[in-house]
């Protein structure tokens, strides 16, 4: 494990530490998306399913010391493709989570599927192991861009998949994408549309980037241009707006009450344990904030799970990137979040950004009182340049270098 140990310039204080989500990382994958940068591994041969599952489990005995005595309040399975794992893999490690940790009863429980694994009996067999809202990555439901993106799954089984997890599941987010190679505006109004028809309580839509290391990076696709670009998710947000969606995130629109919780903690700058390949972790004690990475190759990781030593890396959150970090989530929320959230997410009053806020009120790009803050209309159409003046001055990129800001961006962590 490389422990990474950075210098601290005063150290928060918690009054009460912030909620706990758990996030388990299912790896494998049918096929690797040429878009896709996550730590994701294409299936070869069988999945070691009881492997993993008591790698998971050893994983969550070794992270049981940093969260003693905390409830978890949501638990996600992405990846990768978790709907791979049989329904008896899912029963397992929930029951082995349960055992563990005390789960709050009404947790939200999401597990991430692919449409080209959809089997009625599969779905039906996970709801009964306790997963009780579903995210089901579609991307489109057209088979021109299903081709374009490299997905697995066909119009016709992702329409399939749609109607069955709304009838079994009820809770269901759709995954969709815009900006896609050769879309235009009747397209994207063709995808709101087809989506729009199951009622799913939640929609996500993502506007397709190209991130290094995937295979559009090598090869990039030819996308619409940022007027057009601009133009499409403008017409898919009038469109949900008027079948009664919220626009309450970046990328998330929902019917009143069908937020993901999960989510929402990490916008609110709420903890959350990761476990499982390559899992991300944000843990609070009463005087620090820690992140963790765990080890990213499958195999490696099971072998250094097996020991007890899952983590690749660990460091503390310094007061510097503390108010950063916070404001690149806080700020992704449509309604923004109260002024005294920053005190209790982080531990430091809010002066510690005061410059900061300050500066984006003078460019227009966010808004605050008493009560609240938030970007505004400019800043949530230029978000990047908004968290940007947060950055810590040793991370502030030269002035004729763009700063790219990356964040959770697909429904799941």
């Amino acid at each position: 494990m490389s422990v990474v140990l950075r210098p601290t310039l005063g150290a928060p204080q918690f009054e009460a530490l912030p909620p706990l989500a758990l996030y388990i990382h299912i790896p494998w994958c049918l096929k690797k998306c040429p878009y896709c940068d996550f730590n994701s591994h294409e299936r070869r041969g069988e999945i070691p399913e009881a492997r993993y599952v008591a790698g998971l489990m050893s994983d969550l005995e070794f992270a049981l010391p940093s969260i003693w005595g905390r409830r978890i309040v949501s638990v996600f399975l992405g990846g990768g493709t978790p709907s791979l794992f049989s329904p008896e893999a899912v029963d397992a490690i929930l029951a082995g989570v349960r055992a563990r940790v005390p789960v709050l009863p009404d947790a939200e429980i999401t597990l991430e599927a692919n449409p080209g694994t959809f089997e009625r009996t599969k779905f039906a067999a996970f709801k009964a192991a306790g997963i009780n809202r579903l995210s089901l990555g579609v991307q489109s439901f057209d088979a021109r861009f299903l081709d374009a993106l490299g997905r697995v799954h066909e119009e016709h089984e992702a329409r399939a998949a749609a109607l069955a997890a709304i009838e079994i599941f009820g809770n269901v987010n759709l995954d969709l994408m815009v900006a896609l190679p050769g879309q235009i505006l009747a397209d994207a109004r063709a995808d709101a549309a087809a989506a729009l028809s199951f009622a799913p309580p939640h929609l996500s839509f993502y506007h397709l980037t190209i991130e290094p290391n995937t295979l559009f990076h090598r090869h990039p696709p030819s996308l619409p241009d940022d007027e057009l670009s601009a133009d499409i998710e403008d017409l898919v947000d009038t469109e949900l707006a008027a079948a009664g969606y919220v626009h309450y995130e970046t990328s998330a629109h929902a019917r009143p009450g069908y937020e993901c919780r999960h989510n929402v903690n990490y916008w609110r700058f709420g903890d959350y344990l990761g476990i499982g390949a390559g899992a991300h972790s944000k843990i609070s004690f009463h005087n620090r904030v820690v992140r963790q990475v765990r080890y990213k190759k499958p195999q490696q990781y099971l072998e250094q799970a097996e020991l007890s030593a899952p983590l690749l890396e660990e460091h503390e959150v310094t007061r510097a990137e503390i108010g950063f970090e916070f404001m690149l989530n806080a700020l992704r929320l449509a309604e923004g979040v109260p002024v005294g959230l920053f005190r209790e997410r982080t531990g430091f009053p809010l002066t510690l950004v005061e410059k900061e806020l300050e500066e984006g009120e003078r460019r227009g790009l966010l808004e605050r009182d008493h009560v609240n803050l938030r970007a505004s209309p400019l800043g949530r159409r230029f978000l990047n340049d908004l968290q940007a003046l947060f950055l810590p001055r040793e991370r502030v990129a030269p002035r004729d270098v763009p700063v790219k800001i990356v964040a959770f961006d697909r429904e799941q962590r």
